[in-house]
């Protein structure tokens, strides 16, 4: 069975509608959270198969408030592209693989976001990757991508929203397995809130079904790219 370090940085977000889809292949994650009281992170690859790093808020890393356990979290990361194990980021984690990779972050303000994600080509991830779906994005600030990333969708307004980095690493500038409750808390944990909250939060609702259907797709991509469901 393969284990997956996951880091938590915020009480609300966590992998969502990806839990499922986890528990059906048989891959154990564990979540890590650095946030709480005695909370720890891991000091090496030891007993990890991957790591999956999530959203973090408001948080940022060159903007708003720092990410407190960025340090940590970038030897962490870059312990695991050194060791060839496979990482993915959601949100402010696409931000830090990004950085760890050799590329970096740039400023951008703290948003909620709902809207269409395109491939930008097919057959990306085994041809698994849906060529136009739904994704929601609560972050602040934006990855910028190392020499060698592939971007494998953009926005509509061309923005990368995923990308490769290697040969098993992945990307993602929003959470594909999102739930309108889980943002909604989101919302609720901090004093800090994008604009227009209410309006992202009914466009979630309307998308829920699309990224929940667009996901049993694209999380069998993603266990192949990634390795996870080899021996």
């Amino acid at each position: 069975m393969k284990t997956i370090c996951v880091v938590q940085h915020t009480e609300a977000e966590y992998l969502g509608l990806i839990e499922d889809h986890f528990e059906g292949r048989n891959i154990r994650f564990t979540y890590k959270r650095p946030f709480t009281s005695g909370g720890t992170l891991p000091t090496s690859t030891d007993g990890f198969d991957g790591l999956f790093l999530l959203g973090g808020g408001p948080y940022g890393l060159v903007s708003g408030h720092l990410l407190p356990s960025l340090g940590h979290e970038l030897r962490l990361t870059r312990a695991f592209l050194e060791a060839g194990l496979p990482v993915v980021g959601f949100e402010l984690g696409a931000v830090i693989l990004a950085t760890a990779a050799g590329g970096g972050a740039s400023e951008a303000p703290l948003r909620f976001e709902v809207g269409p994600v395109t491939a930008t080509r097919p057959g990306l991830l085994g041809g698994m990757l849906p060529d136009h779906f739904p994704m929601a994005a609560y972050l602040r600030d934006r990855p910028a991508l190392p020499a060698g990333a592939d971007v494998f969708a953009t926005a509509a307004s061309g923005e990368p929203m995923i990308f490769g980095i290697g040969s098993n690493c992945l990307g993602f500038v929003g959470h594909p397995g999102a739930k309108h409750g889980m943002m909604e808390d989101l919302i609720m944990e901090f004093a800090e809130t994008p604009d227009d909250t209410a309006a992202s939060l009914h466009l979630l609702g309307q998308a829920q079904s699309g990224i929940a259907n667009a996901l049993t797709s694209l999380m069998v991509g993603v266990a192949g790219f990634t390795g996870l469901m080899e021996e």
